[in-house]
């Protein structure tokens, strides 16, 4: 075997964790907030395409991608150029003091390739609940508006705000409120869940709700993910998101499409929103896959609603950092060459076989779904609907003791959550699906 395929196999050397992880996690605990947990304490040291080894020599496939943040690969080699040009000639200035060419370079690829035929404006900041939060900003700021509505299962952050937002109580929000008020959370079309219904029927169940609870008239924006991320990769049925969108539109309510982990090549395409004909967000929030790992983020939206905030009322710090604005423009620039989109479709090829045949097989998986490199499988009690979060969380551990970084997610935690970064090759990935199905036979 020759050295090079023999480094792009996973290579467990010892325990999971090792020595050296165990001896990290004893001064972690001594040193660090115990409210930063640690799904797998293995103290990572290096990482290039879709492996991670820890600081005991052990090489993992990596299948979460920091969760969906290292698209393009671990230490892609553009992006890696790119930081190290950047940080040799400007670390920081602040954009809203004396301006630098990356944040404008962010901006200009956003608006060119972010859905929707219209004159669009960004703006960047650090962590996708920041961009969040921003939104709601613009969106208040635009319609004069206060309260705003989220979706059931969804996922916004871990800020006050979107806290508020979040579907989820635990862990996101035990124990921290109070929290914003004027957010109301909606019914979602969750297909495997509703009985059949339609997504046109779904969106009808919302939009009553909306009307009644709320008032239309009283709405500055809608915030949803297109494919919930936290809440299990949930892909709502067709026609739910552009009977929402119609609704908002004929009301003057802001759609924001918070693609925090759906965006940026993730499915398969630019956006998740490119999936659904008759979709038309008028505001995007866009992070983790943007920059490879560097802390960015952005709003992109409808010109004059990026412009009705009075100067300085937008801003942040490190928000749109040089360093990190070169890093997404590197990636952009990746996805803009070719071959990044096609790569998520060949993902997506190869996980939907093999996760379909796996389901065939476990009664256990009631379902397979999601779009591109962001797939999911949900786990039941067999014959019924009932939430298992005992099986997926067994299969996860065997997968993290066996080489292979997996995430769980779902309100219920019986979801197993698949974001490998595109770098993977074929033979990684199928490395890696053989651990997971080793691990469905211990069940």
């Amino acid at each position: 075997m020759s050295e090079q395929s023999v480094m792009s196999a996973r290579n467990i050397v010892t325990a999971i964790p090792g020595p050296i992880s165990q001896q990290l996690h004893v001064k972690r605990l001594k040193e660090v907030s115990h409210g930063v947990g640690a799904a797998l304490p293995v103290y990572i040291d290096h990482a290039h395409g879709a492996l991670v080894t820890d600081v005991d020599g052990n090489r993992f496939i990596d299948l979460g991608s920091g969760i969906g943040v290292t698209t393009i690969g671990h230490t892609n080699d553009e992006l890696v150029k790119a930081v190290q040009e950047q940080v040799s000639k400007l670390t920081h200035t602040l954009f809203t003091v004396t301006p630098y060419v990356p944040y404008i370079e962010v901006c200009e690829l956003l608006n060119k390739y972010t859905p929707g035929n219209f004159e669009k404006r960004s703006a960047l900041f650090n962590s996708g609940a920041e961009a969040v939060e921003n939104a709601v900003k613009f969106a208040r700021k635009f319609t004069g508006r206060g309260e705003i509505a989220v979706f059931d299962h969804g996922y916004h952050g871990r800020t006050n705000l979107t806290m508020a937002m979040n579907f989820k109580a635990m862990p996101y929000n035990s124990g921290f409120g109070p929290f914003a008020p004027g957010v109301h959370h909606v019914p979602m079309s969750y297909p495997l869940r509703d009985g059949g219904i339609t997504g046109e029927e779904a969106a009808k169940r919302a939009i009553n709700y909306m009307e009644k609870r709320v008032g239309a008239a009283n709405l500055a924006a809608i915030v949803i993910e297109p494919i919930q991320g936290e809440g299990g990769f949930i892909v709502p049925a067709p026609g739910f998101l552009p009977a929402l969108s119609a609704w908002a539109k004929a009301n003057g309510i802001v759609m924001v499409a918070d693609e925090v982990q759906s965006g940026v090549a993730r499915t398969g395409r630019w956006f998740a929103t490119h999936y659904e004909d008759g979709f038309e967000p008028d505001m995007f929030t866009i992070a983790k896959g943007i920059a490879g790992g560097m802390p960015i983020s952005a709003v992109t939206g409808r010109a004059e609603i990026m412009d009705s905030s009075h100067a300085g009322g937008i801003g942040g710090t490190y928000g749109g950092n040089p360093v990190a604005a070169a890093a997404a423009v590197a990636v952009l620039k990746q996805i803009e060459a070719g071959g990044v989109l096609e790569r998520a479709l060949e993902l997506e090829t190869i996980l939907l076989s093999r996760l379909n045949e796996l389901k065939e097989k476990h009664s256990v998986i009631a379902e397979v779904r999601g779009r591109g490199a962001m797939i999911a499988i949900e786990f039941v009690e067999p014959g019924t609907l009932n939430p298992n979060s005992a099986a997926s969380d067994k299969v996860v551990k065997f997968c993290h003791m066996n080489g292979v970084i997996v995430l769980n997610a779902g309100t219920f935690g019986n979801v197993i959550r698949f974001l490998p970064p595109l770098a993977i090759t074929d033979a990684q990935l199928h490395e890696a699906l053989d651990v997971l199905a080793a691990g469905l036979e211990t069940l």
